[in-house]
């Protein structure tokens, strides 16, 4: 296995980590969300920075130049930020519409910005998994109304912030960048997550058992080690499947709420995974020049 097979290996292990953030979000419910994004970023970046410390490594992962901290927090809180912004300030089937952009602007970013060639069989792959998003998400109906269009720039914004936070990952100037610097990158946004709750959002009361237990497992793994995951994937895997294979997280993530009694499962979500599959398996099996 070639280290760019285990590095997009990698990769698509923070994308299925990321299909349990609804379930554990919804579990933590009625938790404010810059609350709970603060303490899980919180308790996933001290993990990392203990286990970072263990291996001697802590003055080279945070000793990092301000660009990087710029592109590592700007990318995890900024994205966080404006998500947030788009569910308070617009409709969420609409704003999950527009945030899943992402995944097609991290392709489509992978050939002016990393140099890597696209072809007709990627960008027919990346088309399948869109229309496999698009279909489950808007499968409960969207209405994109005017009034909400401060909510639909947010939502666009995020889904730009994340995408060009992962692309440039890849470049030279943050490749060099080690992947134990995430640590410092959670921590920090941690802190402007929970100032942010502190100002924008109500007190919250003492937190419940299962709460507390959501935090818990958001920390260690769709908000902890999947930035680690996809730090690796991005600067060392192939970002082109990568952002193909992005949009089967909204496709897993309703399967596993329909699996845990938390939704319903439709034929949307069925034909979505179908469609997702069949775009994952195009950019799997094309070539360079495909």
């Amino acid at each position: 296995m070639t280290p760019t097979i285990r590095a997009t290996l990698a990769g698509t292990g923070a994308l299925l980590l990321w299909a349990f953030l609804a379930p554990l979000s919804r579990l933590a419910q009625p938790m404010p969300a810059l609350l709970l994004t603060g303490l899980a970023f919180g308790l996933g970046g001290l993990l990392a920075l203990a286990i970072v410390t263990l291996r001697g490594g802590v003055g080279r992962a945070l000793l990092q130049p301000p660009l990087a901290w710029a592109h590592g927090v700007g990318g995890l809180f900024g994205f966080h930020a404006f998500y947030f912004a788009a569910l308070a300030l617009a409709p969420p089937v609409e704003a999950n519409l527009l945030n899943y952009t992402w995944p097609l602007l991290i392709v489509l970013l992978s050939a002016p910005v990393l140099g890597l060639p696209l072809g007709p069989r990627r960008l027919a792959g990346v088309a399948l998994g869109a229309a496999g998003a698009a279909l489950l998400i808007a499968g409960a109906g969207a209405s994109f109304q005017a009034s909400a269009a401060a909510g639909f720039a947010c939502a666009i914004a995020s889904a730009v912030i994340w995408a060009v936070y992962s692309v440039l990952a890849g470049t030279p100037r943050f490749a060099g960048v080690p992947t134990g610097a995430v640590a410092g990158f959670c921590l920090a946004s941690a802190a402007l997550s929970l100032a942010a709750h502190v100002l924008f959002e109500p007190a919250a009361g003492a937190l419940t058992p299962v709460q507390w237990l959501a935090v818990a497992l958001l920390g260690l793994g769709p908000m902890g080690a999947a930035f680690f995951l996809w730090d690796a994937g991005m600067k060392r895997g192939d970002p082109r499947l990568l952002g193909t294979l992005g949009y089967a997280t909204p496709v897993a993530s309703t399967l596993l709420l329909a699996l845990f009694g938390l939704g319903a499962l439709s034929w949307q979500a069925l034909a979505a995974a179908a469609l997702v599959v069949g775009g994952g398996l195009l950019a799997a099996t094309a070539r360079n020049q495909a």
